[in-house]
């Protein structure tokens, strides 16, 4: 197994989340590797937890990374967060991100949670997992 790539993956997922013109249009330069202390903006995309499996083979190492993308809003509803939760869908689902170590073999979208969160359940949070297959060159 190899976890070489794990930080190369972030960095492309990070890139591509935060270049992508509809999510900038949706939330400016709100996307972040760790929510900053201190005022946060009203709706914001943070990523979040990793696991990593092996996935070698007589080809070479490679892993299966399964990775958490966050959508925080304290809009009212859950219309404002999902909105921008299907924008991160779509710059991710099927990318060819560009890899400083390694490659992507691929990125599906697994599943979505949504829930009230906070005081009063004021913040709503959408967590989007994800699942990359990567190859250690």
């Amino acid at each position: 197994m190899s976890y070489g790539v794990s930080a190369a993956l972030q960095a492309a997922v990070f890139q591509r989340l935060s270049g992508d013109r509809r999510i900038i249009s949706l939330i400016g330069s709100a996307v972040f590797d760790a929510v900053p202390a201190g005022v946060v903006p009203q709706t914001y995309v943070t990523l979040g937890p990793e696991e990593v499996r092996d996935a070698s083979d007589r080809s070479g190492a490679g892993a299966v990374h399964r990775f958490t993308v966050s959508v925080v809003s304290e809009a009212a509803g859950f219309g404002a967060a999902k909105t921008l939760a299907g924008a991160v869908c779509d710059a991710l689902e099927g990318a060819a991100l560009t890899l400083d170590r390694g490659h992507l073999v691929g990125l599906w979208f697994e599943r979505a949670s949504a829930r009230r969160t906070g005081t009063g359940g004021a913040i709503r949070q959408i967590d989007l997992r994800f699942r990359a297959r990567v190859e250690d060159d």
